[in-house]
């Protein structure tokens, strides 16, 4: 009897860390810890949860690592400083096409050429099943057909996606 019950724990333990894994909480961390990652330029990370199939469309993971390294590098060159950036908030996850998926809001704020550029934008977070963390793709990218199927062949959500918003200022 004892020997069940102990079964039945480890069961219930293994379970809840698995449920635990796909939360809302774990998306918001795993978005804000990506968002932090691409300010301070630790690049490892920001490849980390890109969704795999983008990484492929970049010529895999070295290529698309030396492109956000050699675009971040102009940018900050030519004067780009980031003042701001947050993931606002995380919809509630929605179980589709065997994936946990949902939306995350970002706010980014930043400074370049004489301009203040605020920026709202949106991404689709989907939950990596093996290594239990998860991967982001900004969601317009979804809303193109046929780039879509490039990156998630036959790809259907109930999720609304959100258009981005970019004001810019002179300052």
């Amino acid at each position: 009897m004892n020997k069940l019950k102990n079964i039945l724990l480890l069961v219930l333990l293994v379970s809840s860390t698995i449920a635990f894994s796909q939360t809302k909480e774990s998306a918001i961390k795993d978005a804000t810890a990506t968002t932090k990652a691409n300010i301070d330029m630790d690049f490892d990370t920001v490849i980390k949860h890109t969704l795999p199939a983008v990484l492929d469309m970049m010529g895999g993971k070295d290529a698309a690592l030396q492109v956000l390294k050699s675009t971040m590098e102009g940018a900050k060159a030519q004067g780009l400083v980031f003042e701001k950036a947050e993931v606002i908030k995380v919809s509630e996850l929605t179980k589709e096409q065997g994936q946990s998926r949902c939306i995350v809001e970002g706010y980014t704020q930043m400074t370049m050429s004489g301009q203040r550029v605020k920026t709202k934008i949106h991404y689709i977070g989907i939950y990596n099943d093996v290594d239990k963390y998860w991967w982001f793709i900004e969601a317009k990218q979804l809303n193109n057909k046929v780039l879509a199927n490039k990156i998630l062949p036959n790809f259907e959500t109930a999720l609304e996606i959100p258009e981005d918003d970019v004001q810019v200022e002179k300052i």
